[in-house]
């Protein structure tokens, strides 16, 4: 987690025309909350002039039920579950949109959907939120971010809302 906090100082650090020039395509992704509020804020910001992306992944996990042994079994998503939280999602997307922005709207798993709709797109920067988790939720789920910075082949920037 050092190197993300690492990044964010060197990118606020150099100057602006130069990081602009740099990064030409930038998908956001965008959970609602506000740290990515805050990254979708600074990605604006930060790279006047760059084309973005805000990119949702429908998290298709939810639909897991406890099990007996304090775990959790998958469930088949629910169809009609699905379609009705893309609805509510894709709303909630456009009204985060400015004029020239895209949208992707994915169902499935937010870092394997967020990295597959960078490379789609020929992202050359992913900006993120970062959320404060609890050590054991942390332990035992990870960092959506951490995941991301781990496995994407572009660099990644991790925004922690103040």
């Amino acid at each position: 987690m050092g190197s993300h906090l690492v990044y964010v100082q060197v990118m606020t650090q150099v100057d602006q025309r130069q990081v602009s020039a740099g990064f030409q395509r930038i998908l956001v992704g965008v959970d609602f909350s506000p740290a990515s509020t805050r990254a979708l804020e600074v990605a604006r910001t930060r790279f006047p002039g760059a084309g973005l992306k805000l990119a949702h992944v429908t998290d298709a996990r939810v639909t897991a039920t406890p099990d007996l042994m304090g775990g959790v079994t998958p469930a088949m998503p629910d169809p009609g579950l699905l379609r009705a939280m893309e609805t509510a999602d894709a709303g909630r997307l456009a009204t985060l949109t400015a004029e020239g922005e895209e949208t992707e709207l994915l169902v499935g798993d937010p870092v394997t959907g967020i990295l597959d709709a960078a490379q789609g797109w020929g992202a050359d920067l992913i900006v993120v939120g970062t959320h404060a988790r609890g050590a054991i939720e942390h332990f035992l789920l990870g960092s959506t971010a951490e995941k991301l910075v781990a496995r994407s082949p572009v660099p990644v920037l991790t925004v922690r809302h103040p």
